[in-house]
Parts: structure tokens; C-alpha cells; sequence
């Protein structure tokens, strides 16, 4: 279909450390859920009630990949731009499952690490030719990555730009 978008932006916490695993041809695969929230103030009760909305995030650029598998944990807050994609999978029972993810991968992804100073804050992005090596040699231009906001504190001499 002429004229349609996928795109997701989320800002939220994430709800566990990232989960790396490799592909059978030896790329990355970063895993984590985040959690966003919304909170409002309940008409008739008076009551301050409060919604959250789990999201399962995969990260398949290698750029990023590697800046999350690094950086992010538990508790830190991301801004993250990617796509839905539901998979179909078969389940220990035999019964054929779904499942929705947020996926970063190639142009238009983009990862924002939003924590304090201090705390790895840094953008992020799978979009820009501007990455000049340093995680993987093997970087192509579909999976680059650039900082428009350098991270500040000890991380400054981890990262590789």
C-alpha cells in the first residue's frame, strides 16, 4: 500500500537488563521490555489512578546493539523510534502464538538514552553515514550510528566517537 507508515516513539523505563543473543550468522540480537505509563485523576472518586503499557523491544542494527548491550540496564529511561512487526511462532503446547514487537533496525531507527549526567545519557541512531567504526568493523551503512549528544562522565572514553 502507496503512502503508509510504521513508526513507534516510546519513552519509557526499561523493566529488566537487555538480553543479547547472537544469529546463526553471528549478528546481535538485544532484547528488553519497557514500561511507559500514564496516570490521571479518576472524575468520581477523586482518586489519582495510573495505566502502564509493557512494550517488548528487538534491536537487530548493530550499532545500537552493541550501545545498548552496553549502556542501558535495568531502570533506564530511552527514547526509542522503531517499527511494529508481529511474528507468528509455535508454542510448547503446538498452538501457533503472536507476538508484537518495537523493532530497530536499519534507517529510521533511532535510541536515545535519556538517564541524567552521569548516567549514559546520549542519542543514538541507525540513520546517519556519520559513524566511523569502532563496535564492529563489519558496520554497514544501513546499521551506523551517530551521536548528536555525546555521553559525559566515565563514558566518555568508552564510546567510540
Amino acid at each position: 500500500m502507496a503512502g503508509s507508515i510504521n513508526k513507534v516513539i516510546l519513552i519509557g523505563n526499561l523493566g529488566r537488563d537487555p538480553e543479547v543473543r547472537l544469529s546463526q550468522d553471528g549478528k546481535k540480537i538485544v532484547n528488553f521490555s519497557i514500561a511507559t505509563s500514564e496516570s490521571w485523576k479518576d472524575k468520581t472518586s477523586g482518586e489519582r489512578r495510573e495505566k502502564t503499557e509493557w512494550h517488548r523491544i528487538v534491536i537487530f542494527s548493530d550499532g545500537l546493539a552493541g550501545i545498548a548491550e552496553r549502556f542501558l540496564k535495568k531502570g533506564s529511561k530511552v527514547y526509542l523510534e522503531g517499527a511494529l512487526q508481529t511474528r507468528k511462532w509455535m508454542g510448547n503446547d503446538g498452538i501457533e502464538k503472536y507476538t508484537t514487537e518495537v523493532v530497530l533496525q536499519g534507517f529510521n531507527s533511532t535510541l536515545t538514552m535519556l538517564d541524567g549526567r552521569g548516567e549514559g545519557g546520549g542519542d543514538y541512531t541507525s540513520d546517519s553515514p556519520s559513524y566511523g567504526g569502532g563496535l564492529d568493523n563489519n558496520v554497514n551503512s544501513s546499521d551506523n550510528i551517530s551521536s548528536g549528544n555525546a555521553p559525559i562522565g566515565d563514558l566518555d572514553d568508552e564510546i567510540p566517537f
